[in-house]
C-alpha cells in the first residue's frame, strides 16, 4: 500500500464557539459527563446550560458543579427549550442524554423551538416515534446526530475509507463481536445507576441488543457501507437471573448478500469493552478492536499481513488524517473519540447557521437516518427470537 503524502482537505475553522446544553447527566451519570467532555474536547462548544436532573436538588447542585449560570440550571427540560430559544444567547444544540424512552418527547421539544438536537443511542423505542421526528427534522430543517461514538476512532475512518477504495477487494464477510462482563453481578449492582436499562416496560423487548449490539449493528454498516437486510437472532439470559437478554447471536444478511455474525453479550467473564470487527474480502481482511483502537490490521490473501498506526502518513488516508490529534506513540481513546464526533456535529452546525457549503464526503458523522436503522435492528432482532430464530427483514417502516 504507497504512503498517503498528498494534502487532504482540513476541517473548516469555526465561525464561533458554539452553545450545548444538555438534558441529562446529573448526580453523576456516566454518559452525561462523557458527552460533556467530548464536546468540550472538540474546542468547539462550550457547555452552557443544563436540565441535569428531573429532581429540583440534584439539577441544582449538578449545575452549579458544571459551572452553570444560575439562571440556566433548569429543573424541567420544557422549560429549559421554551427558554434557552427565546435568549439571544441561547443554545445552539441540546445534548440528550436521558434514557432512551425519553428521548422522543425531549427530542420532540427542542426541534420544535428550533434548536439543533444531539441524542444519545438508540434513538427512540419505536419506529413510530423515530418517523416522527424525521418528519419533524425534515420540517425544520434542523440538525440531528446521534452518538454512535466508535464510528470517530481514526481507525475506524481508515477502515471505512480503506473498504470503500477497494483495498480488500469485494467483501464477502463481516463478522462483529461485543463482549462485557457486567451481567454476572446481580442486576440490583451491576445497574444500580440505571435500574431501567432492565426493565420492559422502559426499554421494550430487547436489552443487551438495545444497549451493546446497536453498537456492533452500526460500526458494520459504517464500516462496510453495506446495509444490514435481513437477521437471524436467538436471544439468552446467561448472567445473573434478569427479565430480558444479556447475549443475542445473530446471523446475517448484508445487502449483495454478503453474509455475517455478530455475537453480543453482557455475561462473558473476564471481557470490559471487547467490540471487535473483521471484514473480509476477495484480497484482504481488515480487523479493528476497540481495546486496542490506535492499530488496523490488513491481512493480505498470500502476503505478510500489516499493521497501520494511527498518525500522519505511512499509509494513513485522509479520512483517518483529519482526527489525527498527537503523534504516534502518544496514544488517542475513546474520549478523543467523542471529542472527534462533536467536532463534525459542530461543523455541521456551524455550516447550517451561517449557510457555509461543506465539500462533499467531509464528514460522516451518524445522522437521525442511522439512529432509525438502529431502532430497525433491535426491531427485527425482538421479532426474530420471538418467532425461533426466523430470518426477518429489517425495516425503517412501523408495521399497522
Amino acid at each position: 500500500m504507497q504512503d498517503q503524502t498528498e494534502p487532504y482537505v482540513p476541517f473548516p475553522p469555526k465561525s464561533r464557539q458554539l452553545r450545548l446544553g444538555m438534558v441529562g447527566g446529573g448526580d453523576g451519570a456516566f454518559i452525561g459527563r462523557i458527552h460533556a467532555r467530548g464536546a468540550r474536547l472538540s474546542g468547539r462548544w462550550d457547555v452552557v446550560a443544563g436540565a441535569l436532573s428531573s429532581r429540583p436538588e440534584v439539577a441544582e447542585t449538578s449545575g452549579r458543579a458544571w459551572g452553570f449560570a444560575p439562571d440556566r440550571i433548569y429543573h424541567d427540560w420544557r422549560d429549559m427549550a421554551i427558554r434557552e430559544a427565546a435568549r439571544a444567547d441561547g443554545i445552539d444544540a441540546v445534548a440528550i442524554t436521558v434514557p432512551n424512552f425519553l428521548h422522543f418527547e425531549v427530542a420532540q421539544a427542542f426541534l420544535n423551538v428550533g434548536i439543533d438536537v444531539i441524542c444519545d443511542k438508540p434513538l427512540v423505542n419505536t419506529l413510530q416515534e423515530a418517523q416522527a421526528l424525521a418528519a419533524l427534522q425534515a420540517q425544520t430543517g434542523l440538525f440531528f446526530g446521534v452518538t454512535y461514538s466508535f464510528a470517530a476512532h481514526a481507525m475506524v475512518r481508515q477502515a471505512r475509507q480503506m473498504v470503500r477504495e477497494g483495498k480488500i477487494g469485494e467483501i464477502r464477510q463481516i463478522h462483529v463481536e461485543y463482549f462485557q462482563e457486567m451481567a454476572l453481578i446481580p442486576p440490583e449492582n451491576a445497574w444500580s445507576g440505571s435500574p431501567w436499562r432492565r426493565d420492559p416496560n422502559k426499554v421494550g423487548g430487547a436489552a443487551t441488543t438495545a444497549d451493546i449490539g446497536t453498537h456492533a449493528h452500526h460500526l458494520a454498516e459504517f464500516i462496510s457501507g453495506l446495509p444490514l437486510e435481513e437477521l437471524r437472532a436467538d436471544f439468552f439470559t446467561l448472567g445473573a437471573e434478569q427479565p430480558l437478554e444479556d447475549t443475542a447471536f445473530f446471523n446475517c444478511r448484508f445487502a449483495g448478500d454478503v453474509p455475517g455474525t455478530m455475537l453480543v453479550s453482557q455475561a462473558v467473564a473476564g471481557t470490559h469493552c471487547g467490540l471487535r470487527i473483521r471484514i473480509s474480502g476477495t484480497a484482504a481482511t481488515l480487523e479493528w478492536s476497540q481495546e486496542e483502537p490506535e492499530s488496523l490490521h490488513l491481512r493480505p490473501f498470500n502476503a505478510p499481513a500489516q499493521t497501520l498506526l494511527r498518525g500522519h502518513d505511512a499509509g494513513i488516508l485522509s479520512e483517518a488524517a483529519r482526527f489525527v490529534h498527537m503523534p504516534r506513540g502518544h496514544p488517542e481513546g475513546l474520549s478523543d473519540a467523542w471529542g472527534n464526533l462533536y467536532e463534525e456535529f459542530a461543523i455541521a452546525i456551524d455550516a447550517r447557521r451561517t449557510g457555509a457549503e461543506l465539500p462533499e464526503g467531509l464528514l460522516a458523522h451518524p445522522d437521525l437516518s442511522v439512529g432509525i436503522r438502529g431502532v430497525a435492528f433491535i426491531n427485527a432482532a425482538i421479532a426474530s427470537n420471538a418467532a425461533g430464530g426466523s430470518w426477518t427483514p429489517l425495516s425503517t417502516t412501523p408495521s399497522l
